[in-house]
């Protein structure tokens, strides 16, 4: 059987494979694709393998973040695929598996710091091809929450705490509703910005969402709840949904009012609602590694579900700049640390 890789493909037979496969997700999908395509500081590619027929048989969709763009693009560009690699299933796809990551090693070059595949399934019977292509792996943790059960059973696996604060925000008199136009987005990107200076990580440019938006949530494929105290927006949560797999992909909330449980709030309304619409899983998008502490994993652990380490696979193209790098974020961090402590000027939407 020959193999070809290709950096191009028919959309209905790349999503047809996509759709097909017990592992394909949200990322490998050419909505998503068009979503980082008109991204600020995002450029998506595509790395197939093909038979001989032009059928594919595995699929690496990384893109490109940059954080900051002249001098400095060299020293902050990664590149993510934030669904991980898919491959038909056999030793003729570990073969186009491994075809298409040596390609994709000698083509990408030193353009970016290092390619991390992000695992939303085990992929332990992949982790031989993978090693073999400088991919290694690295201990990730996530919790996975089972909504094919009744909403009783799923409350009943919250524990006592994250009930007691649900029955509090019910009682200070939060609402969850639904975004449903897009003028909404620019308070929900207030929030996100908000919460992302606060823990010192770089938050998208809102052209993702605004993209996001537009593509998606049409389709059915992005979610936004916000969280509502009176006639104020305080608390927002993002999710993708795709093939009966909601993931939680953005989060932001107003700190002025942690007494109101926002957040509990907010993923409770989501699995519900996903309970309610025929989803089978709520994916909380990651916990962190194992071995570092990582705040958010204690609050997302509070909701019952299945901790899982499916892992994150690593290659490093340039060891000398992603060593510079790692200096270079803790100071980017701590000059985000500084910036949120001066009032923000504006809306927070460019």
């Amino acid at each position: 059987m020959g193999v070809s890789v290709m950096r191009t493909l028919p959309e209905e037979g790349w999503r047809h494979f996509v759709e097909e496969h017990p592992a394909g997700n949200i990322f490998h999908t050419p909505e998503m694709f068009q979503v980082f395509a008109l991204a600020r500081g995002h450029q998506p590619s595509l790395w197939a393998a093909v038979n001989d027929d032009g059928h594919p048989l595995a699929l690496l969709l990384p893109v490109q973040v940059t954080l900051l763009g002249g001098v400095l693009r060299r020293l902050t560009t990664r590149a993510v695929a934030y669904g991980s690699v898919l491959c038909a299933p056999g030793p003729d796809g570990q073969r186009a598996l491994a075809a298409l990551l040596r390609a994709y090693e000698q083509g990408i070059g030193t353009r970016a710091l290092f390619t991390e595949l992000r695992n939303l399934s085990d992929m332990g019977g992949l982790q031989p091809v993978l090693d073999q292509c400088g991919f290694a792996f690295e201990d990730h943790l996530n919790f996975l929450v089972d909504l094919d059960q009744p909403k009783e059973a799923i409350w009943r696996k919250i524990n006592g705490g994250g009930r007691k604060n649900l029955r509090r925000s019910s009682n200070k008199g939060t609402l969850v509703e639904e975004v449903v136009e897009r003028h909404q987005l620019r308070g929900v990107y207030q929030l996100l910005r908000e919460t992302y200076t606060r823990v010192r990580i770089p938050l998208p440019s809102s052209s993702l969402f605004e993209a996001a938006f537009d593509i998606l949530f049409p389709l059915g494929m992005l979610k936004i709840f916000v969280a509502r105290v009176g006639d104020r927006y305080l608390g927002a949560r993002l999710l993708l949904a795709y093939k009966g797999r909601l993931i939680d992909w953005y989060a932001g909330d107003n700190r002025g009012f942690s007494a109101y449980y926002l957040n509990e709030s907010l993923v409770w309304h989501a699995l519900q609602w996903g309970q309610e619409h025929g989803y089978h899983l709520f994916d909380f998008g990651g916990a962190g590694k194992p071995s570092e502490h990582y705040g958010p994993r204690e609050f997302k652990a509070k909701f019952g579900g299945q901790l899982v380490n499916y892992g994150r696979n690593i290659c490093i193209h340039a060891p000398t700049r992603f060593r510079l790098s790692q200096t270079g974020y803790q100071v980017m961090r701590r000059y985000l640390w500084r910036w949120h402590r001066i009032p923000a000027k504006g809306n927070g939407s460019k």
